[in-house]
């Protein structure tokens, strides 16, 4: 299950980046946006599960929101404060994108994309080595 998510995560994140290209221009081709966005639902949402399941198989408690469960690993060591933050952000944009609260604002997309995945590998290598 571990691996598997993992492997997920990584997946998005190569994807993301085949789409973006480094340059934000790439944001506008709705069709490069949409398969982006659909990537950071789809890794946000295998770093939840991740979370989930390493909280429970750590006994660390059961959160009662995806969120928790990053603040949960971050108590008890399992990754750091920098990446809880990050991941706790990104579930809100997340949370954006998949129930469309407000219009996508495409400059938070690009700081995600140029600030943020990097956080998702963080969180990955965090999770390895616990």
């Amino acid at each position: 299950m571990i691996l598997n998510k993992l492997t997920i995560i990584e997946r998005c994140i190569i994807r993301i980046n085949e789409e973006y290209e480094d340059n934000s221009a790439n944001l506008e081709n709705y069709t490069k946006q949409d398969s982006i966005i659909l990537n950071i639902q789809r890794a946000c949402e295998a770093a939840i599960d991740l979370a989930m399941h390493v909280s429970a198989e750590l006994k660390l408690g059961l959160p009662q929101k995806s969120r928790e469960a990053f603040d949960l690993l971050n108590e008890y060591g399992v990754i750091d404060e920098l990446v809880t933050s990050s991941l706790k952000a990104m579930v809100g944009f997340r949370n954006i994108a998949v129930h469309d609260y407000q219009k996508l604002n495409l400059d938070v997309l690009e700081k995600v994309i140029e600030n943020h995945l990097v956080d998702l590998k963080k969180f990955k290598q965090q999770i390895l080595k616990y």
